[in-house]
């Protein structure tokens, strides 16, 4: 006896809630953002009846494509890393709530810009990197240097060191001569 499949569509799964300027209102309470939101009235994976007006005294917002939209397809959430719901476009909420987003966006994804790289040595597995970055000497290691840098084009680079700090090279044509051969090997 075959049993038939429901067939059931994607809508009826997943749910996006997009928060606009119509619906939400963000709030900076000393270092954190906050939210207050109207969330649409459904029901929840556990059965329970979901929507109305919520607040969240802490809220993250992370990136959905950080390279591609750094300040589209904005995923909010809650103290327990729950998405709460989807900013389309910082854009479209006011000046001065959008300045607060992309203020916070940038400071979490915040990447010091790489200008010119003064060394990078190999030992047992890591590689240890001197660069200036904004006039200033920065050192930083890496573990397994070919996998800790990210190519975002053929020319803008990010690299990751052993601390999850990230650092960024706009543009790997653009450095000195010295500074381009120096990094040229894990191209």
């Amino acid at each position: 006896m075959a049993e038939e499949l429901k067939k059931t569509a994607l809508s009826d799964v997943v749910s996006i809630t997009y928060i606009t300027n119509e619906n939400a209102v963000f709030k900076r309470e000393g270092d954190f953002l906050s939210l207050n939101v109207k969330l649409p009235e459904g029901v929840g994976l556990d059965g329970e009846a979901t929507g109305g007006e919520k607040y969240f005294d802490r809220i993250y917002l992370h990136r959905s494509f950080p390279y591609e939209h750094p300040y589209k397809y904005i995923s909010v959430l809650d103290r327990d890393s729950a998405e709460i719901g989807i900013i389309s476009d910082v854009d479209e909420f006011p000046d001065d709530i959008a300045s607060m987003l992309r203020a916070e966006l940038d400071r979490k994804y915040y990447a010091p810009v790489i200008d010119k790289i003064l060394s990078v040595k190999e030992r047992y597995g890591y590689s240890y990197w001197e660069v200036i970055s904004d006039g200033r000497k920065l050192s930083f290691n890496m573990r397994d240097t070919f996998r800790n840098i990210l190519k975002v084009s053929p020319e803008h680079v990010f690299l990751n060191d052993s601390d999850s700090n990230r650092y960024e090279i706009k543009n790997t044509e653009a450095l000195d001569r010295k500074s381009f051969k120096r990094i040229e090997l894990y191209l």
